[in-house]
C-alpha cells in the first residue's frame, strides 16, 4: 500500500487509525516517522514519504514520532494473512528467532539460502530480517525500559541486544532519548500506579484495530480452557486483572523458560500482564499473547467481505470484529483437537486437564490457580495408551500425533507451509477433514480455513437458509474467501453456546 500516495495522504489527512500498521509516514523536515493517524497536524505532502515498514524508516534515518509511538502500532495484517515466504519470515521474525537463531536459523526454517531471504524482505519491506529483528528488539527494550525496574543491562540483554553500548546507540537512535530519559518520561505521565510493582511480572497494553467483539473471542477461550493451564477471572473476583470484564490467564511455554499471561479486553486496547521466569522471552510471549487473540487481524476488510452474503450480512452487522481464537502452540492445539473429536466442549476440558495434570511440567502461581504447563510432544510420546479414558482408534491417533511431531514428520508453527502441513496431518490415522480445518484454523491462523463438517456449522447454515451440506456449504462458502475462518466465527454466533459470551 505504501507505493500508493495518494491513498496514503488521504490516510493522514483523515487520522485513519485503520491504516497503522499497513504503511508508516516519514517527515523529511523533522526527519520524524508517524503512524498514519497521528494526532499532529499533517504535513504538506511534498514533505511526506510512505515506508512499509518502522525497520525500513529506522534504516533511512527517520526516528519515531514521541507522539504516536508509531513503532506500538498493531502489525501488519498481511503477514498472518499470507501463506508466502515472506509472511512465514516475518511471523518467525515476530516470534524473536532472529534474536536466539540467527538469519542463518531464519533461513534454514524457511528452507532458502540466507541471500534469498534477504533479497525478498528488502524488495517487499525495504529493509532485511537483521534490521527489522532491530526494531523489533528496540520495541522491546522501550516496553521493560517503561514498565520495569530491572537495570539497563539486564534490558539490554533480555531485548536480545549483543552489548549495552549497542543497546544504548540503538535506543537514542530509535526514538531520540536515552533510556534514562525514556524511563523518567513514563514514570512522569503514568504516576506511581502506571509502573510494574510486583518483581518478575510486566504490564503492557496490546493494540489492536477496532472494531473488537470480545465475547466470541474471550468466551471462546474461557469455555475451552484446560483445567491447570488456562483459567477465566470473573468479575468481582477481588482481583485486579480481571477488571470490569474479566480475565483470561493461561502458562506459556517459552524458549528460555515458562510464563503467566493475563489478558483482559479494554477499550482500545488488550491489557496484558506477563509474570516470566527470563525476561529474555518477552518478546516470544507477546507474540504469542497477539497471535492468540488474533491482534493484527483487519476486521474492516474481513466484514466488508463477509456482507457480500445477504444471509450472512446480519450477524456481521450485529456483532462486527469478531476474531479467531488461537492458540500459543500449534502443537498443544492438534493434541487438544483430537482429544475434542467427536466429543461435547466440556468433555474435551477433561480430558486435557487430565493428560496435563499427569504429564504437564509444574509451575508456580501464587496469583492463581494454574498449575501446570501443557505438556510438549516429547512428554507424551513414551505414554502408556492404555492410561487414557479415550476410545482404542483416538488413542492410536493421539500416540502417532505425538510421535510425528517429536520426530518432525509433522512440524506445526508460524513457519509452517499450511498446506504441506493439511498434507501429512491427513495422512494421519484419524485425522478427518473437521481436524485437519480444525488446526489450520487455530493452530497454524490460516484466515481461510473451513470446517464444513461442524456441526454447529452445518446447523447455524440450516437455521440461516444456507446450505447445509458439506459440499454445498463449501461451494456457497467460495465467496467468503479468503475470510472463511472468521465466517465460522459468525455462524457458531447463531448457536447459544458458552463460547460465544464472555462468562459472568
Amino acid at each position: 500500500m505504501h507505493t500508493d500516495t495518494e491513498r496514503c495522504v488521504r490516510a493522514v489527512r483523515s487520522k485513519d487509525a485503520r491504516f497503522d500498521g499497513w504503511f508508516f509516514t516519514a517527515v523529511l523536515t523533522t526527519r520524524i516517522y508517524c503512524r498514519p493517524s497521528c494526532p499532529v497536524v499533517p504535513p504538506k505532502p511534498q514533505n511526506m514519504v510512505f515506508y512499509p515498514s518502522a525497520a525500513a524508516c529506522q534504516q533511512a534515518g527517520f526516528r519515531a514520532c514521541k507522539r504516536c509511538r508509531p513503532d506500538t502500532s498493531p502489525g501488519s495484517p498481511e503477514w498472518n494473512a499470507r501463506a508466502d515466504t515472506v509472511a512465514r519470515a516475518m511471523r518467525l521474525i515476530r516470534d524473536g528467532v532472529v534474536d536466539r537463531e540467527g538469519v542463518p536459523g531464519l533461513a534454514a526454517r524457511l528452507g532458502y539460502s540466507t541471500r534469498q531471504i534477504e533479497r525478498q524482505l528488502r524488495a517487499e519491506l525495504g529493509a532485511g530480517p537483521l534490521a527489522l529483528a532491530r526494531a523489533q528488539r528496540a520495541q522491546t527494550a522501550r516496553v521493560l525500559i517503561e514498565t520495569t525496574d530491572l537495570p539497563f543491562a539486564d534490558v539490554a540483554f533480555a531485548a536480545g541486544f549483543s552489548s549495552v553500548r549497542t543497546f544504548n546507540e540503538t535506543v537514542r537512535e530509535v526514538f531520540a532519548l536515552a533510556p534514562g530519559e525514556l524511563r523518567s518520561r513514563a514514570a512522569r505521565s503514568a504516576g506511581p500506579a502506571g509502573r510494574t510493582t510486583v518483581p518478575g511480572t510486566i504490564s503492557l497494553r496490546l493494540p489492536y484495530r477496532t472494531p473488537l467483539h470480545p465475547s466470541n473471542l474471550f468466551g471462546h477461550l474461557a469455555a475451552t480452557a484446560v483445567p491447570g493451564v488456562e483459567e477465566w477471572l470473573p468479575r468481582g473476583s477481588g482481583s485486579a486483572d480481571g477488571g470490569p470484564t474479566g480475565a483470561y490467564r493461561r502458562t506459556l511455554r517459552l524458549p528460555y523458560g515458562h510464563g503467566i499471561a493475563t489478558l483482559a479486553p479494554r477499550d482500545g486496547h488488550i491489557a496484558c500482564r506477563l509474570a516470566l521466569t527470563d525476561p529474555r522471552d518477552l518478546t516470544h510471549a507477546i507474540s504469542r499473547c497477539r497471535w492468540l487473540l488474533d491482534l493484527d487481524a483487519d476486521p474492516v476488510a474481513v466484514d466488508e467481505q463477509l456482507r457480500t452474503d445477504p444471509l450472512l450480512a446480519p450477524l456481521v452487522d450485529a456483532a462486527p470484529g469478531r476474531r479467531v481464537p488461537r492458540t500459543v502452540d500449534p502443537a498443544e492445539f492438534a493434541v487438544r483437537a483430537v482429544l475434542g473429536q467427536q466429543v461435547s466442549t466440556a468433555a474435551a476440558r477433561t480430558h486435557a486437564g487430565r493428560l496435563a495434570a499427569s504429564h504437564g511440567t509444574p509451575v508456580d502461581d501464587p496469583e492463581g490457580g494454574l498449575t501446570r504447563l501443557f505438556p510438549a510432544p516429547e512428554a507424551l510420546a513414551g505414554l502408556d495408551p492404555d492410561t487414557l479414558a479415550l476410545p482404542r482408534a483416538r488413542r492410536a491417533t493421539l500416540t502417532t500425533l505425538t510421535a510425528a511431531l517429536v520426530d518432525g514428520t509433522v512440524t506445526l508453527g508460524p513457519d509452517s507451509d499450511w498446506d504441506e502441513a493439511r498434507a501429512r496431518l491427513r495422512a494421519l490415522p484419524g485425522f478427518g477433514p473437521w481436524t485437519v480445518e480444525a488446526v489450520a484454523m487455530r493452530g497454524l491462523g490460516d484466515p481461510d480455513a473451513f470446517l464444513p463438517t461442524d456441526l454447529g456449522v452445518r446447523k447455524a447454515a440450516a437455521a440461516l437458509g444456507l446450505p447445509a451440506t458439506p459440499a454445498a456449504l463449501t461451494a456457497r462458502a467460495a465467496a467468503w474467501r479468503p475470510w472463511r475462518a472468521y465466517a465460522v466465527q459468525y455462524l457458531w454466533a447463531t448457536d447459544n453456546h458458552p463460547i460465544n459470551r464472555l462468562p459472568d
